[in-house]
This record gives C-alpha cells, structure tokens and sequence, in this order.
C-alpha cells in the first residue's frame, strides 16, 4: 500500500516537471519567435492552461493561437519584403542601363549637294557616334523608339553656297510617324552660309518613328561633318 502510494506520488511528480519542462521550451520558443519576427505587441497570455493540460493533452496552452498570430504576420511580411524587392531590382535595372536609350549621329562629309529631289527625303545621318538600345537605323535615318516613353529630340541644319549672289535654299523637317512636329528653313541670296536648331519632346509608343527629312525642290551644299546632326533619347519610360 505504501510503495503504490510512493510509486504514484513519484509518477505525479514526474509528470509534474514533465509540464514545468515543456513550459519552460515553450516560453523560449515563443521569445525566439518574437525576437526574430521584432514583434512590438503584448501577447494576452503568458500562462499555461493547467485544466487543459491535465485533462485533455500535454502541452496545451493557452497562448497557440497567439502564436498563430505571429506566424501569419512573419508570413505576411516576408512576402511584402520579397515584392518590395522585385519592384526595386526593375528600379535599379532601369536606372544602371537595363533601358538605355540614345543615338547622336551626323551626315558625313560631302563634296556635292544634297538634293535636290523630287519628293520629300529623310536625310542620311551615316555617321553614327551613339546608339544605345539600337533605336537608330542610318540606313534609313529613321528613330524607332523601342518601348513607350518621353523622349528628347534636336537636329541641326547646316549649309552654303557655292559662290555669293546664288540662292540659299532649304527646309528641313522633323517628323513624327509621318507628321510634321518642327521645321526650319531658309530662302535668300543674302547669306553666303546659314545654320539653325530645333530640339523638343516628344511622347511615343513603341514602335513609332521619327526623322528628319529635306523638302523636295531643296538643297544642303557645302556639308561638313558634325554640322548637320539629329540625335535623341529616352527621358522616362511610360507602361503605355
């Protein structure tokens, strides 16, 4: 009778710190996840459920759907960072080339005039010392823009006659997708040589063009390289 009494008193006992032990794992548990979550808020419960765990199961407590809690809102976190992370890695690829966008180019040196034609002619800008994105085609001398965006174009226009008292006759067109956006021109005996400038913005979807072409029944002469020029670039991409 005494040694079932001792027996039983020990088992109890046993399981007594068997319970003082899991709380013990549980309350470090539950620190680590706070610390690692740098979770600010105050659990409701601190406590185990002693009904519950000699009743029903060991380890129950009170504070699991706390626990619960904090886990979803790890969770919800992680996933917020991971996004915030995409979206700054296509900022930085923006920024550090990932859509570079840019061409300068000019016709090179000639000994005879340019024109004149019968039609209206895009002039020939073959000498090419910038073409990022490979929007440029001097073959053509036509700008495609690859993606949609703001862009900032100028050209430049030079020429002479051969000798004084003979006609100074040009003008010169930008064009976008077939319109006309800005021009310059010059009609006179007066001036032995001329030279003007156009720059402007430009809004263009993916695949528009633009370039810069001479008016038929017009001339360029006395053409230097560097002189006559077009250039342009992507100032910010927009997702239309």
């Amino acid at each position: 009778m005494s040694l079932c009494f001792e027996m039983r008193v020990t088992t109890c006992s046993l399981f007594i710190l068997g319970l003082l032990w899991d709380s013990v794992r549980a309350e470090n548990t539950l620190s680590s996840l706070r610390a690692t979550a740098a979770w600010e808020g105050e659990l409701p419960c601190r406590k185990w459920d002693c009904e519950c765990a000699f009743k029903r199961q060991r380890g129950c407590c009170c504070a699991a759907p706390e626990l619960q809690e904090v886990e979803d809102q790890i969770f919800v976190r992680v996933m917020n960072l991971l996004t915030d992370m995409s979206q700054l890695d296509d900022s930085i690829l923006e920024v550090i080339g990932g859509i570079r966008v840019a061409f300068t180019a000019s016709m090179s040196h000639r000994t005879n005039c340019f024109g004149p034609f019968t039609r209206n002619s895009p002039i020939p800008y073959d000498v090419i010392t910038l073409n990022h994105g490979s929007g440029y085609n001097p073959a053509l001398g036509i700008f495609t823009a690859p993606r949609s965006g703001l862009y900032s174009f100028s050209f430049s226009v030079y020429s002479k006659v051969g000798k004084e008292g003979e006609r100074m006759y040009y003008k010169v067109q930008l064009m976008r997708n077939g319109e006309v956006v800005a021009s310059t021109w010059e009609d006179n005996r007066e001036d032995s040589e001329d030279s003007s400038s156009q720059t402007v913005l430009l809004s263009l979807q993916q695949g528009g063009q633009v370039y810069v072409e001479l008016l038929n029944g017009r001339q360029l002469c006395g053409i230097a390289e560097s002189l006559n020029t077009f250039s342009g670039s992507l100032i910010y991409s927009t997702s239309k």
